[in-house]
């Protein structure tokens, strides 16, 4: 079956950001102390509401585990994420906990994408298209070996993860982004996000 979601090809994905509404201010490096106040009690409230912290995770792609898809945690998600899962077992966070968190150097960008061997992913590659710049990674991980998909033994029969880690003084945090994988087969996977609508 060939579809778009087949290596060789390219999608370009809106990538949208989920969870409990909040004001539009773009991924912030520095927070403010107000800030991380209200990413706290953003954390807090998934708990109370027995949903998963992940659904705090600003995620991009499809949300049908059949198509590429992706999800990156910005400074105050991450603070929301830790204060939901701690919640969840009667506990806070420490100022020791959040400043581990706010005080990050680094982006982290994780994907999903597919392949038809155990290995595809092996030697894959990331970037960032901002306008004219492209902005490297400083590390990439991938998975080794593949996992069969739900259409095993239909194509795609594996899926992987490509996970880069870009510094956060490197990209403009409120530009038009354009996530791209680059398969170590060949090919190319797009995903575009306005990191101005991402808090």
């Amino acid at each position: 079956m060939k579809c778009a979601h087949h290596i060789a090809s390219i999608l370009t994905a809106v990538g949208s950001a989920v969870g409990i509404a909040c004001p539009s201010v773009a991924v912030e490096t520095n927070p403010t102390q107000e800030q991380i106040s209200r990413a706290l009690e953003r954390g807090k409230e998934v708990a109370a509401q027995h949903r998963s912290p992940d659904t705090l995770y600003v995620r991009f792609g499809a949300n049908d585990g059949g198509h590429p898809s992706g999800f990156l945690i910005t400074k105050l998600r991450g603070v929301s994420v830790m204060a939901a899962h701690m919640a969840l077992r009667g506990l806070e966070p420490s100022g020791e906990d959040i400043a581990r968190v706010t005080d990050a150097s680094t982006l982290q960008i994780s994907t999903v994408i597919f392949g038809d061997s155990p290995s595809f992913a092996v030697n894959s590659y990331m970037s960032l298209d901002q306008g004219s710049r492209i902005i490297k990674p400083i590390a990439v991980r991938v998975d080794g070996q593949a996992g069969r998909t739900t259409t095993w033994p239909d194509a795609p029969r594996f899926q992987a993860k490509v996970v880069a880690s870009f510094n956060y003084t490197d990209f403009d945090p409120k530009a038009q982004t354009t996530i791209t994988v680059f398969p170590a087969i060949g090919g190319e996977v797009r995903f575009t996000v306005n990191l101005a609508q991402i808090e």
